[in-house]
């Protein structure tokens, strides 16, 4: 709740890194429409439009409030009374970072977790849903191309403040293999991405990909795609058109930009020819490509079936570094480095 719309939109941006967020503006009607958390206070409470919208807010909070943190300009002890009459469970001054106003707030709203724990849970969480949505209606053969973009910051925010290790914890309490392993794509991709210093234009190209890149799978019989066990030749046959499948269905869902279409058709090519589905060779596989078939072949390996332990970290890495000839080794090094860092190796990979 704000008197100063400037000053929310940076409170605001802020509370997004761990929750979804809403700014009400004292001087606009405005009605509670869904649960409240926790609530932000920036107003000038000498104000008669403050008090009248502070009442509101309590009526409408009803008797058990959510913790309230109030930004105040005056520290006065009789100011600071009137806050807590208002419902303050705590006061910073006005002029307090917004990050470090959102950690205060954390505090009182979830007090047994840290602010890091919030950014890659919601990243997480944000990722997980979409990826629930856009599987749904990728049955039907198009997706809804701007509900990706939304997923993008929580995942980047998630990996450049809690690391890959966080991440991969997290996603290893994930249910559905499919949605595993493109969480762990889209984890992997994101954190090789900061690791070889990519600006955030490029880590958003990377991390769309990653979390588009296995779409087709929602055409697949769920016969072959959760089948607990080795497929057969004409199974995987038909396990194999889920890259032109998805290619597709992005197509067909438009506005979709050429990495995340490029990368969902060709994330199985290989250098040598070998890959599938156009049999692309060497220079015809793009530099994104590369990037991400790495990281797919490393989550595939690592995750967790029903059929097969997981490979420890170390032991993936050796069967990339054994397919040389099909990945590019100098990447291949690379990523060995990026998820060997104390914040990126997988720690619960362990065969």
């Amino acid at each position: 709740m704000t008197d100063r719309p400037d000053h929310g939109h940076s409170l605001k941006g802020a509370v997004e890194r761990i929750a979804d967020c809403r700014i009400v503006v004292t001087t606009q009607p405005w009605w509670l429409t869904g649960p409240v958390l926790g609530v932000i206070v920036n107003v000038k409470l000498s104000r008669p439009q403050s008090h009248a919208c502070l009442t509101w807010l309590k009526q409408q909070l009803g008797p058990q409030p959510p913790p309230a943190l109030f930004l105040t300009e005056d520290t006065t002890s009789a100011a600071l009374r009137e806050a807590r009459a208002f419902g303050a469970a705590a006061c910073l001054p006005v002029y307090t970072e917004p990050r470090v106003a959102v950690a205060a707030l954390a505090r009182l709203v979830y007090p047994h977790d840290t602010v890091t724990d919030l950014i890659v849970g919601r990243g997480v969480a944000r990722a997980g849903r979409l990826l629930e949505d856009m599987f749904h209606t990728a049955e039907a053969g198009a997706v809804n191309i701007a509900a990706v973009e939304d997923a993008l910051e929580p995942v980047l925010n998630a990996i450049q403040e809690g690391g890959l290790t966080r991440w991969l914890d997290v996603v290893w309490e994930h249910d559905d293999t499919t949605f595993q392993h493109c969480l762990l794509v889209a984890g992997l991709t994101t954190a090789f991405s900061q690791s070889l210093g990519l600006s955030r234009t490029d880590q958003h190209q990377m991390a769309r990909g990653a979390l588009v890149h296995d779409v087709g799978k929602a055409q697949i019989p769920l016969a072959i795609l959760n089948k607990p066990g080795k497929l057969e030749a004409d199974e995987m046959a038909v396990m194999r058109t889920h890259a032109a499948l998805g290619y597709g269905i992005l197509k067909s869902s438009g506005n979709c930009d050429p990495v995340a279409l490029a990368v969902t058709r060709h994330h199985h090519e290989m250098l040598d020819g070998s890959g599938y589905p156009d049999r692309l060779s060497s220079d015809a596989i793009a530099d994104p490509i590369r990037l991400l078939t790495i990281c797919d072949i490393y989550a595939a390996l690592i995750e967790r079936r029903p059929y097969k332990a997981p490979y420890s970290s170390a032991d993936a890495m050796r069967v990339l570094e054994g397919m040389g000839g099909k990945l590019e080794g100098a990447l291949v090094q690379a990523f060995g480095k990026a998820v060997a860092s104390p914040s990126g190796s997988p720690s619960r990979a362990v065969a």
